[in-house]
This record gives structure tokens, C-alpha cells and sequence, in this order.
């Protein structure tokens, strides 16, 4: 029967020893020690994921270790960091063998593709409960700040938000759909991919960036908030993927402003930078939408909001707000 310490050794210890020594000392000491390059910061971000609330009891272990992994790497994305290393402690109710070769499986899988090397940690028994800390690199002048929006700017996001809850939706029986639209929600939600090389490419051009982790309606707020602004939003702008565009308007609106889980960057830039950002996705390999702009606060006394609007310019009365961890169905 596994230990804790042969579980560590087998599935996490041997795996990330072969990868590249990022840090200065890695796993074997009580601490690593992790150095960023000469003139750059360490960004730091913390995401706990327990079952029951972040994912499914039945999920598939390949693609809770992705995601348990893509959600902090996406906080680097929006950060515009370089990702280094990461940490990994986790409660696991028993140590069974095929669960944790799947698991590790998809964990390494992901941190390999961005060079980010598994640094230390910590296991206990208990429900299944798991809780990483990633480590990246950024110049202070061109990290990507919520504070740094300014009026007029544009407002951008990556990919085709929505998706991710309209899977939810599906597996918690909301809505019905196609076989093949199963298929590509179901992954929206299990593996989402985060927009490393887009935040990287963006470093210079973005003023203000996040990512959208619980519903764009309500991460923007964040944005509008540190730095005191208002937006306006043409949700026509909003790019959907075929699968969504399939759903009724209420459900594709309310998935693609309001749902949680998609990891896409919601990002400002100024008007002058728009051929430019289109050139950072295009490297990225990202599709990028420009979906409102940013403005100034009519008065002090004023709070930071969203007006919702379509096309044609028409006012939407949208009562949206983010996912809120302690107001959850």
C-alpha cells in the first residue's frame, strides 16, 4: 500500500526531477528556492479547487490535474508573467493508483507544455481537496495591472467565453444539446486552456488585463473598480462559438456574460494599439474581439458600471452579475 511519501516520490517527485531546473532547489529540501531573472519580479497566485464546488465527483482525473493546473497558470497569463514553477498540496481520501497515474498524467502534461516545474508541496488523507501555488517572472513596467485601465480605451477578450458554463449547464441537465456540442462544452469546461503566449504578447500593448474565472460581467467590475472607470459593452461584438450560437439568446447571453470557468484574458488597450494587438493573437494563436470601451465616471460621487448595449446602440437592461463562491447554487 502507497505512503505518503512513496505517493509523492512515484507519481510527482520522479516526474518533475526530469523536467528543467528552474528553480535554484527544487523538491528534497523543506523549502525551494526560486529566483526570478536579473530586473524581473516574482508573480505569485494561489487557486484551491475542492469537489463538489469546482469540479465533479466523477470527473476524469487527466482532467482535473489540467485544470487544477491551467487555472493558475491562467493568473499568470493575466499577469503577462512568465510561468517558472508551481506547488502542489492536496487532501485525497485514498491513495489509489490509477486515480493518481491519470492525475499526475494530466498535471505534467500541461506544465511541461509551458516549462513550469513542480518546485515542493505537501498530501494528507482527507475529501478530495486540491490547492497550487504558481510562481512566474514579469518586468514591473510591463506587468498587467487591474489599475492601469484609462478612459477610451478598448476592451477586448480571448476566445469564445461561454462555453465553459454552458457545459454546466448540460451536465447539471439545464439545457439539452447535440452529441458534438456535448463533446466541445464538456471540454471548454475539463480543459481549458490558458492564454500564456497571449499574455506574453501583450506585455507593452495592454494597459489592464484579468482573466475570466467567475463571468466576465463580473471580473470586469475588478478592472472598472481599481481603476475607477465605467464600460459599455456591445454584447453583439461577443464571440461565440457555433455550439452556443445553437442555444437560445437568454442562455448564450447568460453563459458568455455571466458563466464562470472559461480562463479567457479580458484585456484593455488604447484605440492606437488595435492593429497591434491583433498582430500579438495572431502570434499567439489566439482569436481576440474587441467588445466595448472603457470611460471616464460622470461625477465623483458616481460608482463604477457596466451599460450593456447591442449593435445598434440600443440600452440592455442585463441583470448579470460574476459567480460568487458563497452564493453558488
Amino acid at each position: 500500500m502507497l505512503s505518503e511519501f512513496s505517493l509523492i516520490d512515484r507519481y510527482f517527485a520522479q516526474r518533475a526531477r526530469t523536467n528543467t531546473q528552474r528553480a535554484a532547489l527544487g523538491i528534497g529540501d523543506d523549502c525551494a528556492l526560486v529566483s526570478p531573472a536579473p530586473g524581473e519580479m516574482l508573480a505569485v497566485s494561489t487557486d484551491m479547487l475542492v469537489e463538489g464546488r469546482h469540479f465533479f465527483p466523477d470527473i476524469d482525473p487527466h482532467a482535473l490535474g489540467h485544470k487544477a493546473l491551467a487555472v493558475n497558470l491562467s493568473d499568470l497569463a493575466a499577469m503577462g508573467a512568465q510561468p517558472l514553477g508551481f506547488t502542489l498540496a492536496f487532501a485525497l481520501p485514498k491513495p489509489n493508483e490509477d486515480w493518481l497515474a491519470a492525475f499526475s498524467a494530466g498535471l505534467f502534461d500541461l506544465a511541461d507544455r509551458f516549462d513550469c516545474e513542480l518546485i515542493g508541496g505537501d498530501t494528507t488523507a482527507g475529501p478530495l481537496n486540491l490547492c497550487l501555488t504558481v510562481f512566474g517572472s514579469v518586468r514591473q513596467d510591463v506587468a498587467l495591472r487591474r489599475d492601469a485601465a484609462q478612459a477610451g480605451d478598448d476592451i477586448w477578450v480571448s476566445g469564445m467565453p461561454g462555453d465553459a458554463r454552458a457545459g454546466l449547464g448540460m451536465l447539471r441537465g439545464e439545457w439539452q444539446v447535440s452529441e458534438q456540442d456535448a463533446a466541445h462544452f464538456r471540454r471548454a469546461l475539463e480543459y481549458p486552456e490558458p492564454r500564456v503566449s497571449l499574455g506574453l504578447a501583450l506585455r507593452g500593448l495592454a494597459r489592464a488585463a484579468l482573466d475570466v474565472s467567475d463571468g466576465l460581467a463580473g471580473d470586469l467590475r475588478h478592472i472598472l473598480e481599481r481603476s475607477n472607470l465605467a464600460a459599455t459593452i456591445d454584447v453583439d461584438s461577443l464571440p461565440l462559438s457555433p455550439a452556443l450560437a445553437r442555444l437560445p439568446r437568454e442562455v448564450q447571453l447568460q453563459c458568455a456574460l455571466a458563466g464562470g470557468d472559461d480562463y479567457e484574458l479580458c484585456f484593455t488597450a488604447a484605440p492606437a494599439q488595435r492593429a497591434a494587438v491583433e498582430a500579438a493573437a495572431q502570434q499567439a494563436g489566439v482569436r481576440v474581439a474587441r467588445i466595448g470601451t472603457m470611460s471616464a465616471l460622470t461625477s465623483p460621487q458616481d460608482a463604477p458600471a457596466i451599460a450593456w448595449r447591442d449593435a445598434a446602440c440600443k440600452p440592455l437592461n442585463l441583470k448579470l452579475q460574476g459567480f460568487d463562491h458563497f452564493h453558488a447554487d
